[in-house]
């Protein structure tokens, strides 16, 4: 049993991506014991949206939710079935589900209403999702096509001969099944987002929690605990939405950027959205090289790393005036330390380019990060390995353990202590049961919001309550979904030491860089750990290595951890790893 799901792992930060989970005879085995599970975790939703977004709903929305409960049970269990699978087109032959013994059946009434359709005009690429090679042969006999002709070439001759879509009875006069399109998807769509208030999460989170394949921490929800507040804000959302798709599809962004820059959103977040895209855009159109179309881009909007970027556009259009104009607004107000240290490689470049005189380049590395180095001579290993796991093996011991952690330990560490701040119920931060992380997580105002919360957690670190808090809920909140626990990589071996080793002075001061900027700081940590439980002596017990093999370089967010932890004194640095086999000296 397969299930396409939305995933947003905790080995990941909040990744909005697609996968595919499997599900296990036993795990199958603990779904609840009704055959239409998946048709009360649907009707669930459906009720809490009646409840939650009455107002909201429109005329179609509201009909149909009202609409479905009275239908047949089988009928309601096939569109759901439809509505969770790839569509919008079916063949009947592809429906075949134990609980619904007859689908044609259970078709009827979903054609009667008029939320399936068998007349529907048909694209030649979606008679193609429906069949095979061998069929489509068969079914376009009139065509001229040949089986040495690939898939793809076949339906290139198929869309020059027929441009124009046809019911799917023309072009297979001779179906022996029906075909049905689902016509209510766009609805479900809607539906979907308020629910989630996303597009990337989809019904069968219901399934997943139910098998316990993911765990929510439980949140307290009301009656406004919902994403949108009107409805202008739900069709916002789909408009901005389906712009981002159309520029992922290829679409010119000539076509997409005006209405971009015209619509805007007075909700904060959605109209974040809209600045996310038109960064997106404006990279696209670098990518195509149309400085002039960027830079109107990149003007528009207001999202982190829009500025920097708009600076190389204009460097790149030789308007040096203006780029340095707006470089030295951002070197007076930088809105990140990413920001500061593109600018500060920017501003002698365009001082130079301006006849100003100017220092020179400046060194990608700080005069700090480059006293960090270390090199490692290294026999290659006999299986091939990725440089940080040969360093591993090679200082790794009982007496002195290392582990591969990247951004796992200090996030994991965090993200425990602080737990009751990043899941506090406040207006705008959850709005279902399926969050695995505050929804304005990336929102400048994250941390300023909860700044009490968070505080009081800290604290913990200057009375010593801390090891005790982090060992609790490592316990009691195992598995449970959160942007910042990485249950894949926090052994208790690893949390044990990291408890011991590690000064709680050291850990705050890791924590404060971390909340300084929230989506930029959680990533860029050093590879490795290593752990010297037994020394007693006044040398520090723990080190933090970042790894790098031969030709590799650090990059910014490397260089902006590491330049902190030696200004903070936390033990770092920076080893590059060289093969005996290629000629490398120690």
């Amino acid at each position: 049993m397969k299930i396409q799901v939305s995933w947003s792992a905790s080995s990941r930060l909040f990744p909005e991506h697609f996968v595919s989970v499997t599900v296990t005879a036993s795990q199958a085995a603990i779904l609840p014991p009704h055959r239409f599970y998946y048709l009360h975790n649907f009707q669930q939703a459906l009720d809490w949206l009646a409840q939650r977004y009455g107002d909201l709903l429109s005329e179609q929305e509201a009909d149909f939710i009202a609409g479905f409960a009275r239908l047949p049970q089988n009928s309601r269990a096939l569109l759901v079935r439809m509505l969770m699978r790839r569509g919008p087109w079916f063949r009947a032959s592809k429906l075949a589900y134990e609980e619904i013994p007859v689908t044609g059946d259970a078709a009827a009434p979903l054609l009667e209403r008029g939320w399936l359709s068998t007349t529907e005009p048909m694209e030649a690429v979606e008679l193609f999702g429906l069949h095979t090679k061998p069929e489509l042969l068969q079914i376009l006999t009139g065509f001229e096509l040949c089986s040495s002709m690939r898939k793809a070439e076949m339906l290139q001759l198929l869309a020059e001969r027929q441009p124009e879509p046809r019911p799917y009875a023309v072009w297979h006069p001779e179906a022996v099944e029906p075909v049905w399109r689902v016509m209510v998807g766009e609805l479900g769509e809607r539906l979907r987002l308020m629910f989630f208030g996303n597009l990337y999460q989809d019904w069968s989170e219901f399934v997943l929690a139910d098998l316990g394949i993911f765990r929510y921490e439980p949140v307290a929800l009301d009656a406004d605990s919902r994403a949108f507040q009107r409805r202008e804000d739900l069709d916002f959302y789909l408009e901005i939405s389906a712009r981002r798709r159309d520029l992922d599809e290829g679409v010119e962004p000539a076509q997409l950027l005006p209405a971009l820059i015209e619509n805007h959103s007075e909700n904060p977040w959605l109209d974040m959205r809209r600045a996310k895209v038109l960064l997106k855009l404006g990279q696209m159109c670098e990518r195509l090289q149309d400085w002039p179309l960027a830079a109107q881009a990149y003007t528009a909007s207001c999202y982190a790393g829009a500025r920097h970027r708009h600076i190389r556009v204009l460097e790149r259009m030789q308007r040096f005036d203006e780029a340095l104009a707006l470089a030295s607004e951002a070197q007076a107000a930088p809105e990140s330390e990413e920001e500061r240290q593109r600018v500060a490689r920017m501003l002698p470049r365009l001082s130079r380019s301006l006849g100003l005189g100017g220092t020179g380049r400046q060194p990608a590395l700080a005069p700090a990060v480059a006293a960090l180095r270390s090199d490692v001579l290294l026999d290659r290993p006999a299986q091939p390995m990725a440089v940080e796991y040969a360093l591993q093996a090679h200082w790794h011991s009982a007496d002195a353990p290392v582990f591969y952690v990247e951004n796992a330990l200090v996030n994991s560490l965090f993200g425990l202590l602080c737990w009751p701040a990043i899941f506090a119920p406040l207006p705008g931060a959850f709005f279902h049961p399926f969050q695995s992380g505050p929804a304005d997580l990336g929102a400048p105002d994250f941390v300023l919001r909860r700044q009490p919360l968070f505080d009081a957690c800290l604290v913990e670190l200057e009375d010593g309550r801390y090891r005790a808090t982090i060992r609790q809920r490592f316990a009691d909140k195992q598995g449970v979904q959160s942007p910042f626990v990485f249950w894949g990589s926090l052994t208790q071996e690893l949390l044990e030491l990291a408890l011991d080793c590690m000064p709680a002075a050291h850990l705050r001061t890791l924590f404060t860089r971390l909340l300084l900027d929230v989506k930029a700081n959680r990533t860029g940590f050093p590879d490795l750990v290593r752990f010297w439980p037994l020394r007693s002596d006044v040398g520090s017990r723990y080190e933090l290595v970042e790894v790098k093999a031969p030709g590799d370089k650090l990059q910014d967010n490397q260089i902006r951890w590491l330049a902190y932890c030696k200004e903070q004194g936390i033990p770092v640095r920076v080893c590059h790893v060289q093969w005996r086999d290629e000629g490398g000296t120690s």
